[in-house]
């Protein structure tokens, strides 16, 4: 392995299969999405890729103030760690919504938003929230083409605003606009297709300020969008990308235009040679995500290794230069998917310039901490 980015000088203490953070990508990442943005204030980066608090504290030194999250654990992460908003774009339902609302009462130095793409979503947050000291900020969840979550933008989703401006307890504080559906590698093709949703969601905005409603946000876009939608000169704009904090090898194939580092790396060894031509790594699927199909991670300095079996505690590999790796050999991987990968590991072995400085706890991979 001879990439000096992932400089690494002594493996032999570090448990495997483990995950590392460079540290100083990470930072670099950061300052490169900021410049993407036009501005860190035009970022809320969505914390469910790394979950860790010492990321956020990070970000939050750099001047990115406002975080996305899709649980309420990574909310609670966010406020611990000292971030000053976090934004909860996932449906409240059933003993979240009052878990919600403990987390404004406990943390009362964060700005706690959330989404609603739902009249009963909208009404359930506002009975919730009575007897708060404070409003409960509110964007609406639009469907502008993932067909997960949302509302379409149109009249239903108008009206759906304005309820939340009469509920009680609520505050109307924009519009949420996911495209996570767009998966173009050309970034033109990409363009086109974002610009589109964006149009609806666009539309929907310039609606609601006729009838008098005031949509202090829009938070949109995903990772491979983020650089088109920051083109825009929009008051309130806020671009939400995840991946590109630590960046994968997915990701970086498929999107050659994103100026991003891969800054998380799995430690594998070697722990068999079961026949000539192959290796097995400690590197099965509880370790690295199980998803997408295909190769699951990239092994430095293996580029032409072939995967043919990946299971729970094995990754084993054909390559011809199988004889050159003893048993015990230490490698380094690119995980194809960083998101569920972080998620599978507690704590992380932080490196800088070539050392291990430090270990960072997960936080935020378990679902439940103090709320």
């Amino acid at each position: 392995m001879t990439d000096p980015r992932y400089a690494l000088r002594d493996a032999s203490e570090l448990l495997s299969p483990g995950l590392l953070i460079y540290r100083g990508l990470v930072r670099q990442n950061l300052q490169d999405m900021i410049a993407m943005a036009r501005g860190a204030d035009r970022l809320r980066p969505h914390v469910k890729t790394h979950k860790m608090a010492e990321i956020v504290r990070m970000a939050e030194g750099m001047g990115i103030r406002k975080h996305k999250c899709a649980t309420i654990a990574e909310a609670e992460m966010v406020a611990a760690a000292g971030g000053t908003d976090a934004l909860l774009a996932y449906p409240l339902v059933g003993p979240n919504v009052k878990r919600f609302t403990h987390l404004v009462r406990g943390y009362r130095s964060t700005s706690f938003r959330a989404t609603v793409d739902h009249p009963d979503a909208a009404r359930a947050l506002s009975a919730a929230a009575a007897g708060l000291d404070r409003p409960v900020p509110v964007l609406v969840d639009l469907d502008i083409g993932m067909g997960r979550t949302g509302i379409d933008p149109g009249e239903p989703a108008a009206e759906l605003y304005a309820l939340i401006d009469r509920l009680p307890n609520l505050r109307v504080d924009g519009l949420h606009a996911y495209d996570g559906q767009i998966h173009d590698s050309d970034l033109e093709a990409r363009r086109q297709t974002a610009q589109a949703g964006m149009e609806r969601a666009l539309a929907l905005r310039d609606r609601l300020l006729k009838r008098g409603l005031d949509v202090p946000r829009m938070v949109v876009g995903g990772t491979p969008t983020s650089p088109i939608h920051a083109e825009l000169d929009l008051p309130g704009l806020e671009c939400s990308p995840g991946t590109i904090v630590l960046q994968d090898d997915g990701y970086a194939r498929r999107y050659p235009d994103l100026p991003f580092t891969p800054a998380a790396l799995l430690l594998t060894r070697v722990v068999s040679h079961p026949r000539p031509g192959r290796l097995c790594l400690d590197l099965g699927h509880k370790a690295v995500a199980a998803d997408p199909a295909g190769a699951r991670a990239r092994v430095l300095g293996l580029d032409d290794a072939r995967p043919v079996v990946h299971s729970e505690e094995h990754l084993v590999l054909e390559t011809p230069a199988a004889a050159s790796f003893p048993i015990g050999t230490p490698l380094l991987a690119i995980p194809t998917h960083i998101c569920p990968t972080v998620a599978l590991h507690r704590r992380v072995s932080v490196i800088e310039d070539g050392e291990v400085v430090g270990q960072w706890e997960v936080t935020a991979r378990d679902r439940v901490l103090g709320v």
